[in-house]
């Protein structure tokens, strides 16, 4: 019988451990994902205009404003000042910043605009992505 009650207690105490951590590990900070996705969002319009061949120049430039927007939360929400990452983090800035002042007006300036700055998130990706 007591061994039965331990066994019991045992298992009890480890449900209790597993639902706090459990509600730890949803708890923590879901702003770089926030970040992330707000820009995906943008680089999906603006991919999305350009298979459709439907690159309205207002529009570009609402998205690329928006993601230059973006881009500049990226380290102070990472949390990080590691000097590669926040290298990453600049060039995108720099390069969202050059495709923004470029104005891509069609579809060809926009595919020319965007690729430096779709290559500096693969290149970031495949370096600090889990």
């Amino acid at each position: 019988m007591r061994v039965a009650l331990l066994i019991l207690l045992g298992l009890v105490i480890g449900v209790i451990g597993t639902a706090n951590v459990m509600s730890a590990l949803n708890a923590r900070n879901p702003m770089p994902k926030a970040v992330m996705t707000t820009m995906g969002y943008h680089m999906g319009a603006l991919d999305h205009a350009l298979k459709s061949k439907q690159c309205a120049a207002a529009s570009i430039q609402q998205h690329l404003a928006r993601l230059q927007s973006t881009a500049t939360d990226i380290v102070p929400v990472f949390g990080t000042h590691e000097k590669g990452f926040t290298d990453e983090a600049t060039q995108l800035q720099n390069r969202l910043q050059l495709a923004v002042q470029a104005a891509p007006a069609d579809c060809a300036a926009l595919a020319v605009a965007l690729k430096p700055v779709g290559d500096t998130c693969k290149s970031c990706h495949q370096k600090y992505r889990s």
